[in-house]
């Protein structure tokens, strides 16, 4: 064998060459150019074009490649118009199925890899010796004066600089202690849009300006966060002393836009929806020119100014001073039904309550809720926007009502099983201060259970006022169920037909009645419905002193009051070993926590439980 001719060991199957190397190499330039200029579109171009190595057939044109993964609209536009484009340049009857002898050969190995061509690698080099430079010049992330992520970093701040500050914000305390720095809502989109000004968050936290933490959600600022926000802090006072005649100049370096230095407009983005197109643009609203902040040049919005030199309408911020608040009129009372009393067991006794709500005239909305089986909110009505389906969705406030319904037999497996008692103590927990029983009777379906009916009216005594701290309505049957709900819902809504209804947090405020209760008057102070459903949730990351909590009350005889005046003295099982050991006989020990007082009747916890507490974590061995 002559020794020029190369040896070829084993066997290998050729690789068929792409059908349509013209598309091939368009797709491998845009790739090549979108790589150079740090944009993520050079990620979906090298999609299209493993696609497009993988389709065995010639295309006639761009639109046939739509059957193909990963060519979308924007792609196969891009190539018409390269296509047109060629065959004007040669003609309409150039072929298109191989390249032109001009054109570098678009190999498939080549076109796999992320890499830039080696052509245009040298020329990038060559521009960076000259001091030229191909790419956009990257910008600074600074968010807009008086937009939602400016109003979150100063608050931020303000609250890191207080003495003795715990260095963090809730998510309800940063909404409102934000909203006056800020022109948008936080809570409430504008008309036609979806986004608030807390939609902002998300980026001040990509851009690791803002660190997340904690269930429920703390938020406090990273170094970089915290040296931006002194920028700004330092703008807004150098603000306060430029004057007035400033302003225009202020303004024509801000309307200054940063081209690409190469001269000619990026690739159009394909990566993003609809959805996010409109986000990005509301993202780019929260962009301000680098150099108006670094002059701390004023913004035409601090003054009541829009970009258009125009006053701000009296209407939006009016709107913005109530964004917490839902005024007599603008709000209707709904019954909320949580699914499982409409879905699963018994259908047609489910369905009946349905149909005599329906037939009463409730109106109510089905939906999950975490715990109960029944509550209202307060929703605010919006009126529909022109040209879309539905109406924008309101607000949503939680009146101080919520109602669990037991049938005997439920309630006797409930106390079976255990689901009783912890019910009780998450109803007790949940943020609302009015939690009611609705007891079905069943006639005399009681007397066939498991349990004695004397258990089961003890259970329903005990769950009243005087132990537990709920108000307990019986009924006979569904109809007389759907007849309550319905009472309940008028009596609501008259209750509440000219109060302003105002948004509380359960981490600033806690759970217990205020004064207004103690008057006898309807609470305006509520809850959100997605942050009580999001806290009652039975599944969601706990703290160790819930977690302590749902262990405690795991001993015989250890009910939810006395597992909370224990966790008042001792939040952790860690807490409650450490005073054990700082007891100095056994019989201290034995009555360390007897003597805790728990419930309305301030009772003691007893010598009993605290023995079985005392022997459950300190006992060495196997308890007995």
């Amino acid at each position: 064998m002559p020794a020029s001719e190369p040896v070829h060991l084993g066997r290998k199957r050729a690789v068929p060459s792409c059908p349509n190397p013209l598309f091939l190499l368009w797709l491998t330039e845009l790739r090549d150019e979108a790589k150079d200029k740090g944009l993520k579109t050079q990620y979906t171009y090298q999609k299209a074009i493993s696609s497009l190595n993988k389709y065995p057939l010639p295309l006639q044109n761009a639109k046939e490649a739509k059957i193909l993964q990963n060519f979308g609209d924007g792609i196969c536009k891009i190539l018409d118009d390269k296509l047109q484009r060629y065959q004007r340049e040669n003609s309409p009857n150039a072929p298109i199925h191989c390249l032109p002898e001009v054109a570098p050969p678009a190999g498939r190995q080549d076109n796999n890899s992320l890499a830039p061509s080696t052509k245009k690698k040298a020329a990038g080099d060559d521009g960076k010796g000259r001091g030229g430079g191909g790419g956009r010049r990257k910008r600074v992330y600074v968010p807009q004066k008086r937009s939602g992520g400016y109003a979150v970093l100063l608050t931020l701040y303000k609250q890191s600089q207080i003495p003795g500050s715990k260095g963090f914000m809730y998510k309800m305390e940063l909404q409102s202690d934000a909203q006056s720095l800020c022109d948008k809502s936080f809570t409430a989109p504008d008309v036609g849009s979806k986004y608030t000004a807390w939609s902002s968050v998300s980026t001040l936290i990509q851009k690791n300006y803002v660190i997340k933490t904690h269930n429920p959600a703390r938020y406090s600022l990273t170094e970089e966060g915290l040296a931006l926000a002194e920028h700004l802090e330092s703008a807004e006072q150098a603000t306060k002393d430029v004057p007035g005649q400033a302003r225009e100049g202020a303004r024509g370096e801000g309307e200054e836009q940063e081209e690409e230095e190469g001269g000619g407009p990026g690739p159009v983005d394909l990566t993003t929806t609809d959805d996010e197109d409109e986000e990005e643009k509301d993202e780019d609203r929260l962009h301000c020119v680098e150099r108006l902040i670094c002059t701390g040049q004023p913004s035409r919005e601090a003054d009541g100014m829009g970009s258009s030199g125009k006053p701000q309408n009296s209407e939006t911020r009016s709107r913005n001073l109530n964004a917490a608040r839902l005024l007599p009129g603008t709000y209707e009372i709904i019954l909320c039904v949580d699914f499982i009393e409409t879905t699963g067991g018994s259908n047609h006794r489910k369905q009946e309550l349905v149909k005599e709500l329906q037939r009463n005239g409730v109106n109510f909305h089905v939906r999950k809720l975490n715990v109960g089986d029944f509550l209202w909110v307060a929703r605010e009505k919006l009126a529909p926007v022109p040209g879309e389906l539905r109406a924008p969705a309101g607000r949503e406030l939680v009146l101080d009502y919520i109602i669990e319904r037991k049938r005997m037999d439920d309630l006797c497996a409930s106390i079976i099983d255990g689901r009783f008692r912890e019910q009780k103590f998450r109803l007790k927990r949940c943020g609302l201060r009015r939690p009611c029983y609705l007891v079905e009777e069943c006639g005399s379906a009681a007397s066939h259970l498991s349990l004695p009916e004397s258990t089961l009216q003890q259970a329903i005594i005990n769950t009243q006022v005087v132990v537990d701290g709920f108000f307990v309505k019986r009924v006979q049957d569904v109809r007389e169920s759907a007849a309550y709900l319905t009472f309940m819902t008028r009596h609501l809504t008259k209750l509440y037909q000219n109060c302003t209804l105002s948004c509380r947090s359960r981490e600033l405020e806690g759970d217990g009645g205020g004064t207004e209760e103690d008057r006898g008057s309807p609470s305006c102070s509520l809850i959100s419905f997605a942050e009580f459903n999001h806290g009652a949730m039975k599944n969601k990351c706990q703290t160790v002193k819930e977690v302590f909590a749902r262990q405690l009350m795991q001993i015989s005889g250890l009910s939810g009051d006395k597992a909370a005046a224990i966790l008042e003295q001792y939040s952790t099982p860690h807490s409650l070993v450490s005073a054990y050991e700082r007891c100095e006989s056994e019989a201290e020990k034995e009555k360390l926590v007897s003597s805790i007082r728990y419930g309305k009747l301030k009772r003691n916890v007893g010598p009993a439980l605290s023995r079985t507490l005392y022997q459950l974590y300190c006992s060495q061995g196997v308890l007995t």
